[in-house]
């Protein structure tokens, strides 16, 4: 039994057992002080832990954080013997489709081209001992801006896409691996639920066609309130979705789940996970200001010789790239980046920082910031990390996470 599965069966075990039903959280690794808070806050919280990784982060070509699939699982296993967690990882293709990458959706890769190279970073994820696959091929940037894409060609091509996966899976004899299906934006046509009836009919049908009866995902991707400009999850709707999809075996996947104001209704709807990701970047940004106000006052009293500028740099790395424009609104496209509002640039900036945290010039900032503290006393790299599990630790709480290892 994939470990997916696995966890999740023990979590309903356990329910039946008159334990409270459990949501795995997973952590999008979007940098290495991500990833290392992400296995601490696992092993203080004795719970398994999730890592969502996107191909714009790690893939073939090395993403943003510089870690290719093979260097992505052996990074995270030195990790948990550095600390000794002996808990549950579980490691995921998170938003595996075609138009996904942005460098395919910026270069306007073909159809056969974006599918190609969505199958090759699923086989090197495969090779490297993922556990999960997200499967969303629920975007067609050739498509008009007012037009959906039909379910069916969602369908056809999620199928097409699980169909891969498994053929070079058991042509080299590696062990099965879990599946996760659908999107929560709009724009993949699953928001209403006729329509997400209907995906989810297709799908076995297809599958069965196919002679893959035997693959079903245990996560479908729900619409459940929370998206890029909403914290509120909708318990009732995570209620319906739930009761939709557990006569096929699956339970309901949560993303945008960032900053959600009540994380404690997740379990109590039956949410089988969720995904926090852009939060977890502003917790570090936020560190690293807090670190520079004590660097400044440092300065001020002749107690180090250079400032690192952090602040400086991170807004210029991130201006720089140009990775801000794909979340600007349509009211605020064309907009140059200082003409916006001050709480937008903030926003961009701190939940941009993900895309450039491994830039050379903000590695040595941050180095020089961490070094002109620790001559002064200051543990600045536990004061981030600090930070960012805190943050982290509400959701361990909230979904009832302490201490499952117990029952793994």
């Amino acid at each position: 039994m994939p470990k997916t599965e696995y966890i999740l069966k023990r979590i309903k075990d356990l329910k039946h057992e008159g334990h409270p039903h459990r949501t795995l959280f997973a952590a999008c690794p979007n940098s290495i002080s991500v990833i290392q808070a992400s296995l601490r806050a696992a092993k203080r919280n004795n719970a398994p832990i999730k890592f969502a990784t996107t191909l714009n982060q790690v893939d073939n070509d090395k993403g943003y954080t510089g870690f290719s699939h093979d260097e992505f699982v052996r990074y995270v296993k030195h990790e948990c013997e550095r600390i000794n967690f002996t808990g549950p990882v579980i490691v995921a293709i998170d938003h595996g489709g075609p138009w996904l990458k942005d460098k395919q959706s910026i270069e306007k890769w073909s159809l056969t081209e974006a599918m190609d190279g969505v199958k090759k970073s699923f086989e090197a994820a495969i090779k490297a001992g993922f556990d999960l696959i997200h499967v969303d091929p629920t975007v067609d940037i050739f498509l008009d801006k007012d037009e959906n894409i039909s379910i069916e060609v969602v369908v056809a091509r999620t199928i097409e896409l699980i169909k891969h996966i498994e053929t070079f899976r058991k042509a080299n004899n590696i062990a099965p691996i879990s599946f996760e299906v659908g999107t929560e934006e709009v724009h993949g046509g699953l928001a209403d639920e006729k329509t997400f009836d209907t995906f989810l009919r297709l799908l076995k049908d297809g599958l069965e066609k196919e002679d893959l009866s035997n693959i079903w995902p245990c996560f479908v991707v729900g619409k459940v309130g929370t998206d890029l400009h909403t914290a509120t999850f909708d318990p009732e709707v995570a209620e319906d979705l739930t009761k939709k999809v557990e006569p096929y075996g699956s339970l309901i996947k949560g993303h945008y789940s960032d900053g959600v104001t009540n994380p404690e209704a997740y379990p109590l709807s039956g949410m089988g996970a969720a995904n926090v990701g852009p939060e977890f970047t502003m917790s570090e940004y936020e560190a690293l200001i807090e670190l520079e106000m004590i660097e400044l006052e440092l300065y001020r009293n002749n107690r180090i010789a250079i400032k690192s500028n952090i602040k400086e740099i991170l807004w210029d790395s991130v201006i720089q790239s140009n990775r801000w424009i794909k979340w600007l609104s349509g009211n605020e496209r064309g907009t140059d980046f200082n003409e916006l509002a001050m709480e937008r640039q903030q926003w961009l900036i701190s939940t941009g920082c993900r895309y450039i945290w491994q830039k050379p010039e903000v590695v040595i900032a941050r180095y020089r910031l961490y070094e002109n503290l620790k001559s002064n006393g200051y543990e600045a790299e536990e004061i981030v990390l600090s930070r960012i599990e805190k943050d982290m630790d509400k959701y361990f709480r909230s979904f009832n996470l302490i201490d499952l290892n117990m029952y793994l």
